[in-house]
């Protein structure tokens, strides 16, 4: 479903108490652990709008801790990344043993699957974007490289990324649903774009093991062929000179599947496809048999599954019937 809200703006009213804002942080994105040195003066407010599969959120807040703990991971694991964009003040983010200090532009990622902590010694405001892991098309090994390291703003593909996001609230205020869900997928690869240059960085490429080159030729194979129905493990493996045992094995160390991964990527180019104008006319049916869903009632399942809502309703929300649109008689 495509929500937009007008909450994104800046704004300092409407701040609420620190047990508010702790709950707030909870809903807007995934269970988490707070502490602050002064509860009675704590003020802060989570403002925010979700654009199709991605959260756009603005936080706003008075000093605090955030950690995401393995209770809290028990408590509701869902696999998200998200992207936090420092717009005001300092921020400590810290995962995997790495810590990253954010100045204002700066940005990173991090994983909401393992535990991390945010520290904000001071007044703040942070755009964070939060989205499913599998929609950011970088190498699992990259990422795991990629987690808390600070990405300037002020230079590279950072500088690009950094002005748009801080400006994004805005244009999503201002633009239709339509295209508000298309500036979702445009962040989403310009933010992939981001993190692949941090790959190839002024010493060279990061170190590359034969198994995660291997990966990442495999998966770039499947989404260059997500349209082609005989694709299967058996027609992957064999492009690759490879087992098929050997391929299940290689996406298993990810704790994932060859055939999750390809259904995945099948159902993300069907919404990219529903929330399209261009293909309003188009049957549901149609544009699942496109991306390899011959059976239209399968199709619909595995959408709902994924995104929350059928195919025909994700349409609906995302492309509103208006006397411009509305088919004439």
């Amino acid at each position: 479903m495509v929500a937009v809200s007008r909450l994104i703006r800046p704004v300092e009213h409407g701040l609420v108490s620190f047990d508010e804002f702790r709950e707030s942080v909870s809903d807007a994105f995934v269970p988490l652990e707070m502490t602050s040195a002064d509860h009675a003066d704590f003020r802060g407010v989570v403002r925010g709008a979700t654009v199709g599969a991605i959260r756009i959120s603005e936080v706003t807040a008075a000093p605090h801790v955030i950690r995401r703990t393995p209770r809290t991971i028990r408590a509701a694991n869902p696999d998200y990344f998200k992207l936090g964009l420092q717009v005001r003040g300092y921020c400590v983010l810290s995962q995997d043993g790495r810590e990253a200090a954010l100045t204002p532009g700066d940005f990173a990622i991090y994983d909401t699957t393992r535990p991390y902590q945010l520290s904000f010694d001071d007044r703040f405001r942070m755009l964070v974007v939060m989205f499913p892991r599998h929609l950011l098309r970088v190498p699992p090994a990259g990422i795991a490289q990629l987690t808390a390291r600070r990405v300037s703003g002020r230079q590279g593909l950072g500088a690009v990324v950094t002005p748009l996001l801080r400006g994004l609230g805005e244009q999503i205020v201002d633009a239709s649903p339509t295209v508000a869900v298309h500036l979702g997928d445009a962040v989403l690869d310009l933010v992939a774009a981001a993190f692949a240059e941090q790959l190839h960085l002024a010493d060279g490429p990061l170190p590359q093991s034969r198994a995660d080159a291997l990966r990442a030729r495999v998966t770039a194979f499947i989404d260059e062929r997500l349209a082609d129905r005989e694709l299967d493990v058996h027609s992957i493996a064999a492009a690759h000179h490879i087992s098929v045992r050997h391929l299940q094995k290689m996406f298993e160390a990810d704790g994932d599947t060859v055939s999750g991964w390809l259904r995945r990527r099948r159902l993300e180019q069907c919404r990219r496809d529903l929330a399209d104008p261009r293909y309003r006319d188009v049957p549901v049916s149609a544009l699942g048999a496109r991306w390899g869903f011959a059976d239209a009632a399968h199709f619909s399942r595995l959408f709902k599954n994924a995104h929350g809502s059928t195919p025909g309703r994700y349409r609906a929300d995302a492309i509103p019937v208006t006397e411009s649109t509305r088919p004439t008689r």
